[in-house]
């Protein structure tokens, strides 16, 4: 039996408003993460990693950055009729915009067409996880599912964040419900503690799906998303089956990293998934060379560590510093930085710190986040006095993480 031909759609036409200022020039798969990545790497690597080649990325706002990243780095040999590419809204069903995920794929049915493929793999584009497709789609085919939907077990206290799955007591792969940030969630049979978060991943035969989006368009009432109201709909006629992230084996993982993931939608969960990477045992650990996350490889020089005018020697502790970043007599401590970040006599600590940004001498920057090509004045404070950094315009969250904007100058 032939092996079934299978194809690729990230959804990456968010616009990311909980990220705000990080998505105020960008669309939230193109924000920079960890050092020299962008979010939709991890999505994106998973696929290919899982041996799916043809892959598209439909994209809607703010999306030149991102259509940038895609074409310069993701590129597949066409010999082979590989490819990933980015696919902006066509407006192919009338003068309007994608109003939700199933529409999105609704307006892109020409895709699926063209390819004609058997099974179609669906997957989010800003969440940091791995994961192996492959396992899911097999796991797919034995269920005769009409979709499958990944799970992550997550503790039952923060189910209200999640889209909840509960399963059939009977077939604890068959999804009884699904439920949108329930407050009365229960717990896993196995484990009463926990449910299964939806991860926004899913597989479709693609006839199935094809059916599903073009119902679904007709519904005036409906909002027109993936896990609102395609998934619902599958579980009302007992064709919904749930694939839990424990059942994936990923090559090179530990048991500390093995069922990581993190929605980082929000500055709060943006920053905590940056703490996870800098441990010394890691909980998400990006040096696994078996299933490794690719990204743009930037023609720059090796970071260089150097002691500063004065002659003093600065520190890195527990950090993580990319590609063409000059650090000078500067004590960095729990922070990520970007590439051809430039820094003089500072002190950045817990902080993430976007390409290309320079940090002026003695100047101090704690519990925050730096866009790309922001200049802080030597002397300048940023996460130290709050009032102050309201006073300037920055972002502060009620958890005291800053946000200092593209290109702005902290004086």
């Amino acid at each position: 039996m032939a092996s079934p031909k299978i194809f690729g759609i990230v959804l990456a036409g968010g616009e990311g408003k909980r990220l705000m200022p990080l998505t105020v020039d960008r669309a939230k798969p193109a924000v920079p993460f960890a050092g020299g990545y962008r979010l939709i790497d991890f999505a994106l690597s998973n696929l290919i990693n899982s041996g799916l080649r043809q892959v598209v990325v439909l994209t809607q706002y703010k999306s030149h950055s991102l259509d940038r990243h895609v074409s310069q780095t993701w590129r597949l040999s066409g010999i082979l009729n590989a490819y990933v590419a980015s696919v902006p809204a066509q407006q192919r069903v009338g003068k309007r915009w994608f109003s939700g995920s199933a529409d999105a794929i609704f307006q892109s049915l020409n895709l699926i067409r063209d390819e004609k493929p058997d099974i179609v793999v669906v997957v989010g584009a800003d969440h940091v996880y791995r994961m192996d497709f492959r396992q899911m789609i097999d796991a797919h085919i034995e269920n005769e599912a009409g979709v499958t939907v990944a799970g992550i077990r997550q503790p039952i206290s923060l189910a209200y964040q999640f889209g909840v799955i509960e399963t059939d007591p009977a077939n604890p792969q068959r999804i009884a419900a699904f439920r949108e940030k329930p407050t009365d969630a229960l717990g896993l049979p196995d484990s009463p503690h926990e449910i299964l978060a939806s991860m926004g991943n899913y597989v479709f035969d693609a006839d199935v799906l094809i059916d599903a989006v073009t119902r679904d368009a007709d519904i005036e009432n409906s909002k027109h998303d993936m896990g609102g109201d395609i998934v619902p709909a599958f579980v009302d006629r007992g064709e919904a089956y749930v694939y839990d992230l424990n059942r994936n084996d990923v090559p090179g993982s530990t048991d500390r990293d093995k069922y990581y993931w993190r929605d980082v939608g929000t500055i709060e969960s943006f920053f905590d998934a940056h703490q996870d990477l800098i441990s010394a045992l890691p909980v998400f650990n990006l040096y696994n060379a078996e299933w490794p996350i690719f990204t743009q490889q930037l023609n720059l020089p090796p970071a260089k560590f150097v002691r500063d005018a004065a002659g003093e020697v600065g520190a890195v502790i527990d950090s993580i510093v990319s590609l063409g970043s000059v650090l000078s007599g500067s004590h960095i401590e729990r922070s990520v930085l970007g590439s051809g970040v430039v820094a003089e006599s500072a002190r950045i600590v817990d902080s993430i710190v976007f390409e290309k940004a320079q940090i002026g001498a003695g100047a101090v920057v704690e519990r925050a986040i730096l866009d790309k090509e922001v200049v802080v004045a030597p002397g300048a404070q940023v996460g130290v006095d709050h009032a102050a950094d309201r006073a300037r315009g920055f972002t502060v969250t009620e958890t005291g993480i800053v946000v200092v904007g593209k290109g702005q100058t902290v004086a």
